[in-house]
């Protein structure tokens, strides 16, 4: 019996908070398609595109974006 398999669940979200630092750089407001095609051009993992299909259609902020799928950027 291990503790490891709690830590494994989640996926890694430093490549997501990487991407949203990425791609708000001079901006405030960016579309779900739009962080959604980036991150697959990221090559970002299937969990965390998955995320960011799920989100409703529309623009977001940063702060928004990092709390609706799970990152840490604020």
């Amino acid at each position: 019996m291990t503790d490891d398999a709690s830590v494994t669940e989640e996926p890694d979200t430093r490549q997501l908070d990487e991407l949203l630092d990425d791609i708000y750089h001079g901006q405030e407001r960016i579309t779900q398609a739009d962080i959604y095609r980036r991150a697959v051009a990221a090559e970002l993992p299937a969990e965390l595109l998955s995320r960011i299909a799920a989100l409703p259609q529309g623009e977001y902020a940063v702060d928004e974006a990092a709390e609706l799928l799970g990152g840490t950027i604020a």
